[in-house]
Formats: structure tokens, sequence, C-alpha cells
């Protein structure tokens, strides 16, 4: 990490989605202006917000959703991050080519170029969250991306409870990682194992920001979503934060409003976390090749 001290804000823009995506383009445009007025310099949408969480089910007509990048998000909200001289993490289900679609985030900067660009790499395949359907792997690995606010990370969602990730990504000089998210609880789990399910996912991710001294994001939707063809659907949970460096939760929203969140980052703050709890320094590079089997038998 460079040796500069700098500070700088952070907006998570945690809302609903309807089901018109031009709709939630135009909302998560207001949002985003909002959140700029508020002072923030990087501003975060959650996962695929274009649309409701299409993935509850397989179905190939859902593939109509997906854009190419550049395509029609990334123009206004390049445009917009421009105008507005700030850097938008723009969440968007991405055609690549005929078949072959990715969970994708961009990451525009403030002159309205794209600093960088990420996908999904961790697939899940549960109930109500049939993805591999839909999304080919990522294929561009883990990076760190020089911003006009600060050097940034970005994954997604799933990617969160994987700690391979973010401490790849926070050894490129990552002062926050950013998770834009859409988790929520299958309703009839929600009263046996809702707590602890939410629990898990905030401290998993508290982990990775104490792990590797880093400031950690997570913006998640809110609203429960019910598949066209009927069934119980998902209740997003909402819960976006801000992790310090030291897993000090800075700012979290509700379970059920939109919400925009802000928070200070502040190098200094990584600097003197590090400096005390120098785990990076005392990492035993030398003993870690086996992380690459599957399993260690």
């Amino acid at each position: 990490m460079k040796n500069v001290h700098r500070k700088y804000t952070i907006g998570l823009i945690q809302m609903s989605v309807a089901n018109d995506p031009d709709e939630n383009l135009r909302k998560a445009v207001k949002k985003i202006e909002e959140t700029a007025k508020k002072g923030a310099s990087v501003v975060c949408l959650p996962e695929l917000f274009r649309s409701k969480y299409f993935c509850q089910t397989e179905d190939p007509a859902n593939f109509d959703l997906a854009e190419p990048v550049p395509g029609p998000t990334t123009k206004t909200l390049s445009d917009l991050a421009k105008s507005l001289k700030i850097v938008i993490i723009a969440p968007v289900f991405e055609r690549r080519a005929t078949g072959v679609y990715h969970n994708s985030a961009a990451i525009l900067n403030s002159d309205g170029s794209m600093a960088g660009f990420y996908r999904k790499m961790h697939i899940p395949d549960d109930p109500s969250y049939y993805e591999k359907f839909y999304f080919a792997p990522g294929d561009l690995g883990f990076k760190a991306v020089e911003t006009s606010a600060g050097k940034i990370g970005t994954m997604i969602c799933w990617d969160q409870w994987y700690p391979e990730g973010a401490r790849l990504t926070a050894l490129q000089g990552a002062d926050v990682l950013f998770y834009p998210t859409a988790i929520g609880w299958h309703p009839m789990e929600k009263a046996q194992y809702g707590p602890q399910q939410r629990d898990a996912w905030m401290t998993v991710q508290r982990g990775h920001a104490i792990a590797n001294g880093v400031y950690v994001a997570a913006v998640n939707r809110v609203g429960h979503e019910r598949p066209a063809n009927g069934g119980d659907g998902i209740e997003f949970w909402g819960t976006s934060f801000v992790a310090d460096p030291q897993g000090v939760v800075l700012a979290e929203a509700s379970s059920d409003e939109e919400e925009i969140l802000l928070a200070e980052i502040d190098t200094t703050r990584i600097e003197d976390v590090r400096r005390n709890w120098p785990f990076l320094r005392d990492r035993r590079i030398d003993s870690y090749s086996p992380i690459t089997s599957r399993y260690i038998d």
C-alpha cells in the first residue's frame, strides 16, 4: 500500500427493485445523485439491481435481461459518474457472447472511463439461487483498481464467503472491499434460522476486514420477491453495512427499508491497524501452496 494518507466517503444504495429494468435504472440514477449530494466519492449499487432476482427459477427467457458491456447500464452510469465527478460501482447482467453470460460489475471512474471490470468468480447453486444456470464463472481474477478516490476492489455476493478473494484483493493494495449483494431469507426458514444466517453473513465479512486490515462494504437489496410462477420467494434482508479494518461496524442499514448508507474511509486507520496487527507481515507464504488443492486427503 502506498504511504499516502487520505480520507474519502463511500455511499451504499440499499434499494428494492421493480419489474421494469428501465424504472430500476432511473431509480438508481436518482439515488446516486442523492448520495453524491451527501458527499460520497464512491457509490455502490446492489447486485443485479436492474431486475428482480430472476435466479429463483431456471427460465431461458431471463437471458433477455442481459446486456453487453459497454451497454445501456454502463453508458448511463458512466455519463453520470462524469457529471457528478464520482466513482460508481455498477453491477450488470453481462451478455458476453451468444450463450455466454456473467454476473459482473463495472467500476466507473469520475471521468466516465471504466477503471476496472469484475466478473463474479464463485457461482452458487442453491434453492432459489440457481445462478449456475445463468452465469459462467468469472475469468478476470481478483483485482484492486486505482480510482480517483482511492484504490478499491469489488467482488459480488457469494464471493463474500471466501477468504481467498478478499486476501488476494487486499494484497494488491485495496483500501475497501465492496460486495454488491442480493441475499435474503427463505421465508419458511426465517423464524428458525434467520438470525444466525444473517449474523454469519456479517461475521465472515467483518473477518475479511480484520484479517486483511481493510474496510469492507456490503450493499444488499430489500423487499420480498416472489417468482412469477409462484412460491414463497426470497425476503431480502438488507442490513447493508461498512466495517473498518478492526471489524467495527461504522454504519448499518435496516433489514427492510431503502436507505443510503455513508461511511468515511481513512487510510491512516488502515496504517495504524496494520502496524499493530501485522497479519500481512507474518504470513507464512512458504507454507501455503496446498491451498490450491480442492481438498487435502
